[in-house]
């Protein structure tokens, strides 16, 4: 396991840790709304690319500079001009820091680090990182590479697919506050990207379930009318081949797309939420709402105990799009800059 440790004097910063893939909702924010940790207890993520303070303006880029950072538009966000390689860790696996005293930069309850570190090292001083726990912002530490370094060997086995899904929670789309869980709001702004791109322009057909109400109006108001080009359906381990387009778990540790010979295109999803519209899918019993009879879950709307539609993540949304040179493409450029100036909902679905 690894130890991420100071870079001038040692000194371990966190608990041992276990290296996955960044979460997609790491882009997320959620105006208000109290968010719980980014990453999970005893794990750590690497930000490939730059990430932070200090701030530029797109336009101040030149062509190099734009395309050094993986990005084919505008983007959604004022663009980092930090380091790339952050370390990412869960607030409470830190040990041995400091608040620096630098100017508070958060807004009405907590810090976002937008103004630089304000986190060191307790032993010399060192800058290390900023802590985040604003409100619309996830919770989590995010260190500077240049000031921290991980030691330890990084030795953790991948695990297989089989031993993924006997230890991944199946993620209710319920949140604490009633509302649309927010992970679930940002898988679904990643997934409503990559069925955009794998659609080429042409319409999509979604089947009726859960993929329906998450997805259907969506891609039936953002794409052309005529006949379904293609079939979205679910896949993945213990379901049969999709031939069309694929929505298949995302790997926590690797961050790979279950593989999915013959598919067209795979979209990723979140391994958790994934695993709930299986167990849904299924009409199996559902983990946080009970082992009803089968043919009771013939009688479920979609979605469940939610009286408002989904609405996926505009900012996530966004950065996917952004990265993919398809985005150029006139008719994805329209939906993407209108998402970017405004929201999803001024798209008019």
């Amino acid at each position: 396991m690894t130890v991420l440790a100071c870079g001038a004097c040692g000194a371990g910063l966190t608990v041992p840790l276990t290296r996955v893939a960044l979460p997609v909702h790491a882009v997320q924010h959620r105006f208000h709304d109290l968010l719980g940790p980014l990453m999970e207890p005893g794990t750590y993520a690497v930000d490939p690319e730059p990430g932070g303070p200090p701030w530029r303006r797109w336009d101040d880029l030149d062509e190099a500079g734009r395309r050094a950072r993986g990005w084919y538009a505008t983007p959604p966000y004022a663009v980092a001009d930090g380091p790339a390689g952050r370390f990412v860790v869960a607030p409470g696996d830190t040990r041995g820091l400091a608040f620096t005293g630098a100017e508070p930069d958060g807004y009405c309850l907590g810090l976002t680090g937008s103004n630089g570190p304000n986190l060191s090292c307790a032993g010399c001083g060192n800058a290390a990182g900023f802590r985040v726990d604003d409100c619309g912002y996830w919770q989590a530490v995010w260190f500077d590479p240049r000031a921290v370094r991980a030691t330890g060997p990084d030795d953790t086995p991948v695990a297989d697919w089989p031993a993924v899904l006997a230890t991944r929670p199946a993620l209710d789309p319920i949140g604490a506050d009633g509302d649309w869980h927010p992970r679930w709001t940002a898988a679904g702004g990643a997934a409503l990207a990559g069925l955009l791109l794998a659609s080429g322009g042409r319409r999509v057909h979604v089947p009726d379930g859960p993929l329906a109400g998450l997805f259907r109006r969506w891609l039936d108001g953002l794409l052309p009318p005529g006949p379904p080009a293609r079939r979205a359906t679910l896949a993945g381990p213990g379901l049969p081949p999709a031939p069309d387009i694929a929505l298949v778990p995302r790997h926590p540790q690797t961050g790979a797309p279950w593989p999915c010979p013959g598919a067209a295109a795979t979209v990723p999803l979140d391994v958790d939420v994934w695993m709930f519209l299986v167990s849904y899918r299924e009409r199996g019993p559902i983990p946080g709402i009970g082992a009803l009879p089968q043919d009771a879950y013939l009688d479920l709307a979609w979605p469940l105990h939610l009286a408002w539609p989904f609405e996926p993540d505009d900012r996530v949304f966004c950065d996917v799009l952004v990265r993919r040179p398809e985005v150029r493409e006139p008719w994805l450029l329209a939906i993407y800059d209108r998402a970017r100036r405004h929201n999803l909902r001024a798209l008019g679905v």
